[in-house]
């Protein structure tokens, strides 16, 4: 299942989720196995061998996981009988499935509008999507209103310093009603979006824009 709204991090890193899948955790004891049905995120920028629990979470179930050279888990008040992690390692093939709801849902959300050219082959239309989506970064989205793609900022030079050119030296005009609420409207968007913001008084920033309505 894709996952979107939650951001992780570890120390000073920010993990990447590629998302979540169910799984089902039995804890084998003599007097009766516990079933746990947990969710697992699975991190692109993360490698481990083990599942990532919270020791909170399986303290409601009176379970206690502990790291020691062997490890093992308890249940319950009885912290004398341990009970072993089993040795063997399996393989989680989830990875590819998750890419692919996300590569889906990626082109249902950006691609839904995109004319490709009917003369392409079935695999050359793959082709271009998979390349698509591997730069997925430069479409915009709701964290990235201008895209994210590194190598294809947005600059904006502005001389700041006196003397100022002309196009700055320009005394305000008034602006009829029907241009201003068009105005608003356009500069209401773009602080959506993240490109404008307001500013303080006495608060120095190195660009603002140049026209005032009035």
């Amino acid at each position: 299942m894709p996952i979107e709204g939650i951001k992780f991090s570890s120390a000073s890193q920010d993990m990447l989720p590629l998302g979540i899948f169910e799984a089902a955790m039995i804890f084998p004891c003599p007097t009766g196995s516990i079933r746990l049905k947990v969710e697992f995120v699975v991190m692109n920028n993360c490698t481990s061998q083990h599942f990532k629990l919270g020791n909170y979470y399986l303290n409601i179930y009176g379970i206690d996981i502990n790291n020691h050279k062997d490890r093992y888990f308890t249940i319950g008040k009885n912290k004398r009988q341990k009970f072993d992690f089993p040795l063997e390692k399996r393989e989680i093939t989830v990875i590819r499935q998750v890419k692919s709801v996300i590569k889906e849902k990626f082109v249902s959300d950006q691609l839904i509008e995109a004319q490709i050219s009917p003369e392409l082959t079935v695999e050359m239309k793959e082709e271009l999507i998979e390349i698509l989506f591997q730069y997925r970064e430069a479409f915009t989205s709701d964290n990235e209103p201008l895209g994210a793609i590194k190598g294809h900022e947005v600059e904006i030079m502005l001389n700041v310093e006196r003397p100022y050119p002309p196009l700055l030296r320009r005394p305000t005009y008034p602006a009829s009603p029907r241009a201003r609420k068009a105005f608003e409207n356009h500069i209401n968007e773009l602080m959506k979006l993240g490109v404008l913001r307001k500013f303080r008084n006495n608060e120095e920033v190195e660009v603002t824009t140049p026209v005032i309505i009035i």
